[in-house]
């Protein structure tokens, strides 16, 4: 065998080995699988036109979205708030995999509760469950909230969410003033962005509704939205507004929740927005949404408590960042200060050192609508050429949004713009019209593999790469750090295609 106790062999480079190269054949064999011929056939079909046009008339399946459920977005802003516990009313499968997904992107635990739904559970309500699950939660975790969401089993039966938590405190499974802001997040309708909105706007709305006066004073409220690089974002936000002199609250803050130090302490919570800051938060001069598909109701009701309110999208770039800075003085009154003018000015140098490669390359980018957005407001700026724009969970607003963004510029001339479409239909798109690069998720990994286009990670989830939360991609700093990411990749794959020849296989790029 290729290895033994003195050489352990991973399972990459294990799995090359004849011994279960033969395995695998064998195996095949067992499953009468057609012949090497006819399934290349097959693979060649389905990258033809044909294959494509009826690929994205599909309309009954559903084949590798680019998005999760709601339950997962709620989960994500829950744990933002200072010793929250996120509680899924639902099957502990579901509440897994949340954990899961946010764990392995940012390499930290996610400590969040499921009211354990079973069969029985199906059939008779889960009542039991939450009351039970409610009180175990609070007796053992020691939360200051508990934040509630939906999964899909709660919310096809129905179950009565206010009712059941009313019989929670009556009982006397928390106490009658306890924090428990509720979400109906159902998983079988949008998506993480819907949920996350659902869970910052419920949160708001449990606190804000409790009699309290609005007092006007001039602070500025930030959503981010649901972020993947939410870590280095965040912080990235909190030295924007310190260098303007602005008093923020990051409603929803995870930055430190998802990067604890290993000093040999475990931090179930730790930091997030406070209960102090979330009922101080009504009295905010504005409220503005990184955003905006990621916070539409969150900013409505905002909106209607007297505040002035701004949706952004996605503050990545030049023109983008330039917008969310000028938003901030017109609402303040405060002027840019000029350590961010510097800032700008390097990233305006630093896309002039490094126009000749970025411009003219094609991509194809996938991902959250807002994400699109900034990301192609952002390549064209670098001149570069969008293929295709796909977002799952995009709708015909977003659509409408993103072809007047790429009528633009030039550089936009030839971009499609595909809402609701999955990942197995972006496969068809870029098989018949291909792109040099292709910008996205880890899920991205099946373009680079099946159609040799490489792959640059730069929305959530990013599983098969590590720390790239802990870094910002918004502001000039942020930009210029997406700049680099993608020049990196350009060179690379320049690199790859030179190394056999030798010829212009230079050490100066």
């Amino acid at each position: 065998m290729p290895q033994s106790a003195d050489k352990i062999l991973d399972h990459a480079q294990l799995f090359n080995e004849p011994e279960y190269q033969e395995l695998f054949e064998r195996k095949h064999a067992l499953e009468n699988r057609a012949c090497p011929e006819e399934i290349a056939k097959q693979l060649a079909y389905t990258k033809s036109w044909e294959y494509r046009e009826k690929n994205l008339a599909r309309e009954a399946l559903t084949i590798n979205p680019a998005k999760a459920c709601q339950p997962l977005g709620a989960m994500f802003a829950s744990v933002g708030f200072a010793r929250t516990l996120a509680f899924n009313h639902g099957s502990q499968g579901c509440t897994a995999y949340f954990r899961s997904h946010l764990a392995r992107h940012f390499k930290e635990p996610c400590a969040a509760v499921s009211t354990s739904m079973t069969e029985d559970a199906a059939v008779f309500g889960g009542m039991q469950n939450l009351v039970d699950g409610l009180s175990n939660a609070y007796t053992v975790y020691k939360p200051d909230m508990i934040a509630i969401s939906t999964t899909c089993i709660a919310e096809v039966i129905g179950d009565d969410l206010t009712s059941f938590i009313q019989k929670a405190h009556k009982e006397g499974s928390i106490p009658e003033e306890f924090p428990t802001p509720q979400a109906h997040t159902p998983s079988f309708v949008g998506s993480h962005i819907n949920g996350y909105d659902a869970a910052i706007k419920s949160v708001l709305t449990y606190f804000w509704e409790k009699k309290l006066e609005r007092v006007p004073n001039e602070k500025i409220n930030l959503i981010p939205g649901f972020d993947g690089f939410a870590v280095g974002n965040n912080r990235e936000l909190r030295r924007i507004f310190a260098l303007f002199g602005i008093d923020v609250t990051i409603i929803s803050d995870v930055s430190d929740q998802f990067d604890t130090p290993t000093d040999g302490k475990y931090r179930m919570f730790d930091g997030g927005t406070t209960i102090d800051q979330v009922k101080d938060a009504l009295n905010a001069k504005a409220t503005i949404a990184m955003q905006k598909y990621c916070s539409d109701k969150s900013l409505e009701y905002i909106a209607g408590k007297g505040q002035e309110t701004a949706a952004l999208h996605y503050p990545m770039g030049l023109g983008a960042t330039d917008e969310f800075l000028m938003k901030l003085s017109e609402f303040t009154g405060k002027p840019i200060p000029e350590s961010l003018e510097m800032e700008r000015g390097r990233l305006v140098d630093a896309l002039a050192d490094s126009s000749g490669w970025l411009h003219g390359k094609s991509y194809s980018i996938f991902g959250d609508p807002d994400f699109c957005y900034g990301m192609v407001r952002f390549l064209l700026e670098m001149g570069a050429e969008p293929v295709h724009v796909l977002s799952t969970n995009g709708g015909k607003e977003w659509a409408e949004e993103m072809k007047v963004l790429l009528a633009t510029s030039p550089y936009g001339a030839r971009a499609q713009v595909w809402p609701g479409k999955d990942l197995w239909a972006m496969r068809s798109l870029l098989a018949t019209e291909p792109s040099d690069f292709v910008i996205g998720s880890t899920y991205g990994k099946i373009f680079e593999k099946d159609l040799g286009i490489p792959l640059i990670r730069l929305t959530f989830p990013i599983f098969d790469r590590h720390h790239h939360h802990r870094f910002p991609t918004w502001g000039y700093q942020g930009s210029l750090s997406v700049m680099v990411t993608i020049l990196d990749k350009i060179l690379d794959e320049l690199d790859r295609a030179t190394i056999k020849t030798g010829i212009s296989f230079d050490l100066v790029r």
